[in-house]
């Protein structure tokens, strides 16, 4: 299966001004603590200064250029190791630029940056010096940008759960289903107004606190329920529930409806012959996996592909399950062999 929307990389990114300017501002800073301490044997100069910012921001420039070119290839490795090879990287150039100029000094006879340092302790001072602040600023845009996501998801969630609420043609189909029900079955009908009751409750309450898995997977069967009796024979729902699993663990509200909804929207009810939506739950080892698959019409030819009605709310989706359970929880999803399949991965831990 292919991911219509890739993730975003967690490697943050370097290329923009700002955080360039930032580099070189957290490097001037240095040389300023640096030069300020007391230190009889080397006073400060303004001549020391000048070559020290030189030097400094020339390794402030290098590094953040090249962890922008390689932001891509960092990107694809897990986010820990990503980013020890992250501050490896850095550290490594800064080992090897430092010791050029140091040799190049030595050559001309002129005194480097911390004259009387010899080339070892100058160069993997520097080189120290240089991964400790890259780790530190890869850690602060990291956190940044997951704050910016997640302050995205925060107003698609908003807005996808106002938009659950407006929704006319769910809210009219199912009033003039009930309404069809009540005489010839009673019953029935009374369920499919607790079920739409239950429904638009959780979309009133989507940003307030933490479902459970229980909970969320009795939404998805409510809205089934009355979707069933909306598309008859054209619906079929199998649930495939591989115990022991983790009912009671914390997670965002309406995060499986709308997929769900998705599923029957987008591939059920527009085939004549209709389908059977699967969803699967199981832990495996110290993940929860969570599957979704419906036939579905091919994106490519279809009028209306499945990519542009659901993209957003699984990017939203996918946004507060990565701010919840961290950059490990992973969602993927694509059409193909005229199936179309979500699949959630969450960590346990």
């Amino acid at each position: 299966m292919s991911d219509p929307r890739p993730p975003q990389p967690w490697m943050p990114e370097l290329c923009r001004l700002p955080r360039v300017g930032a580099m070189v501002g957290l490097a001037e800073l240095v040389v300023v603590v640096v030069l300020l301490v007391p230190d009889a044997s080397a006073p400060a100069t303004l001549s020391g200064f000048l070559s020290a910012s030189g030097l400094a921001l020339w390794l402030a420039l290098g590094v953040t250029a090249l962890l922008c070119v390689l932001r891509e290839p960092l990107a694809r490795l897990p986010p820990r190791l990503g980013a020890w090879v992250a501050v490896a990287v850095a550290a490594l150039a800064a080992l090897l630029g430092t010791g050029i100029v140091h040799a190049l000094y030595g050559v001309t006879g002129s005194g480097p940056p911390g004259q009387g340092i010899g080339f070892w302790r100058f160069s993997l001072g520097c080189a120290a010096t240089v991964a400790l602040i890259t780790a530190l600023a890869l850690r602060y845009f990291y956190v940044s940008d997951r704050w910016a996501a997640q302050i995205q998801a925060n107003a698609r969630a908003e807005a996808d759960a106002l938009q659950a609420r407006i929704r006319p043609h769910f809210l009219f189909n199912s009033m003039n289903l009930i309404a069809s029900l009540l005489r010839r079955d009673p019953l029935v009908a009374e369920q499919a107004v607790l079920d739409l009751s239950d429904l638009f409750r959780a979309a009133l309450g989507a940003g307030e606190g933490d479902s459970t898995l229980r909970g969320e997977c009795e939404l998805a069967e409510r809205y089934l329920a009355i979707e069933s009796l909306r598309l008859g024979e054209r619906l079929a729902v199998q649930w495939e529930r591989i115990e022991p699993l983790p009912w009671t663990l914390p997670m965002p509200r309406l995060f499986l409806q709308p997929l769900v909804e998705n599923a029957v929207l987008h591939g059920i009810s527009r085939l004549p012959a209709g389908g059977v939506v699967t969803l699967a739950l199981s832990q495996q080892g110290q993940a929860l996996h969570i599957r979704i698959v419906n036939p579905a019409p091919d994106p490519a030819v279809a009028a209306d592909p499945l990519g542009r009605g659901a993209g957003h709310a699984q990017a939203s989706i996918a946004h507060r399950l990565a701010y919840r359970f961290g950059p490990a929880a992973r969602m993927t999803a694509g059409w193909s062999g005229g199936y179309y399949a979500c699949e959630i991965v969450l960590p346990l831990k």
